[in-house]
């Protein structure tokens, strides 16, 4: 659709106004115009326009709400139609695939998890994959893909600013991104494709331990190291979406390769189990194979067992080189270490600190488990999501069919 210079203009007003109305429960004309500077008349005029679009809902007044107001005609309250469209953010793992549906608030409409068959599933598996699980979850919400706005999807691998993953070691980035913003798109789903590890950096910040804070890095240290860096309160991406990226570990001395903690903790202990020195005592030989996990081996360091904790030793000595290399390149505030895996790390983080400041020269970064969970990446793609949205509304609002209104004792909701 081709805009108007006289339209555009008239469309960046009225998402103005639609931005300011986004996080308020309730606003009226004078509101909007006190936030804005644009005139009463405009105002208004964008409100009704906004209302017929359905991004805005008219609320009762201020005499039927029971609200305070002044002589003459009350003022006509209006508030974001939150629930028009629908955000969808995609965690596209190695192993799993984790889709949420939310409204464009960021209020969960939907979440599924679902595991991937084998340890790196071909390319047409991972979409089949991804499409099955946002279809299931979209049903879930009693949505369909016309409701969607942006669907956002994290990978475990760089991506530029098209989407467009490297062929990477051995093929492994493009697998896991088998070019997913081409095929969505051809879907007809306005869609984005970004590094898992950025969009934990930007859960963290929006809603987690990167609150308020300017630069601090957040490490995906499950299967695989990660990191989403944010100085000075920008993420940085590079030039092809590769800052962060974990193949430079290969070259660091005692650390030399991008494994995470959680995949090394495993192999470590199932190392030890099969050596032959453990006694049959040992709580590790007690395990089977399957039991044997991250957080198998960090309580059993916890309840004293000897070969654990020594496990647990040397990945401390781990984070604390990889913490010092990129607190030393970046001068950050603080560490994040996040995923499913960061909920049982307090004891290695106690460690890695010590050690992390005999190795920097600079004031160590403050080393943090996440408290989002295994929902930091698809918070991360929600909030990109809306973000997107919100940087795309003066095209979007000019796309917006018009939609009916109906009136039921005063109180106008728009429909569609």
């Amino acid at each position: 659709m081709e805009i108007s210079p006289v339209m555009s203009a008239r469309m960046l007003s009225a998402a103005a106004v639609l931005r300011f109305a986004w996080d308020l429960e309730a606003f009226t004309a004078s509101d909007a115009m006190a936030d804005t500077g644009l005139t009463r008349s405009t105002v208004i005029g964008l409100c009704d326009e906004l209302l017929e679009r359905g991004w805005l809902v008219e609320l009762a007044d201020a005499r039927v709400h029971g609200s305070h107001y002044r002589k003459g005609r009350p003022a006509r309250r209006y508030a974001f139609a939150a629930h028009r469209a629908a955000v969808v953010g995609v965690d596209a793992g190695v192993h799993t695939v984790t889709t949420q549906v939310c409204d464009l608030r960021g209020a969960r409409l939907a979440h599924m998890r679902d595991d991937l068959v084998g340890d790196s599933p071909a390319a047409e598996e991972r979409i089949a994959a991804i499409e099955s699980s946002l279809e299931h979850a979209l049903s879930t919400a009693g949505l369909t893909r016309a409701d969607v706005e942006c669907v956002v999807v994290g990978v475990p691998a760089p991506a530029d600013a098209q989407g467009v993953s490297p062929a990477g070691p051995d093929g492994f980035w493009r697998n896991m991104n088998p070019d997913l913003c081409a095929h969505l798109d051809s879907q007809g789903l306005a869609a984005l494709v970004e590094n898992d590890a950025n969009l934990a950096a930007i859960a963290e910040g929006a809603v987690g331990d990167g609150v308020g804070i300017d630069s601090f890095i957040t490490l995906l240290a499950g299967e695989r190291m990660g990191a989403g860096l944010v100085v000075d309160g920008r993420l940085l991406r590079g030039a092809r979406g590769g800052a962060g990226e974990s193949h430079p570990l290969d070259q660091i001395a005692g650390v030399g390769n991008a494994d995470g903690i959680g995949a090394l903790a495993r192999e470590w202990a199932l190392e030890a189990r099969a050596s032959g020195k453990l006694p049959v005592t040992s709580a590790l030989m007690k395990l089977v194979d399957d039991e044997v996990t991250a957080m198998a081996v960090f309580q059993l360091a916890q309840k004293g067992d000897p070969t654990a904790s020594e496990i647990l030793g040397r990945l401390a000595e781990r984070l604390a080189r990889i913490s010092a290399v990129l607190s030393g390149f970046l001068d950050v505030d603080r560490i994040i270490v996040a995923g499913g895996i960061a909920e049982s790390l307090g004891p290695l983080l106690e460690r890695a600190s010590v050690q992390l400041r005999d190795l920097s020269h600079l004031q160590p970064p403050v080393l943090i488990a996440s408290g989002l969970g295994t929902e930091v990446v698809t918070l991360g793609a929600i909030r990109r999501g809306i973000t997107w949205v919100k940087e795309g509304l003066p095209s979007l609002i000019s796309e917006s069919p018009l939609v009916s209104r109906a009136s039921d004792q005063g109180t106008h909701t728009a429909t569609g």
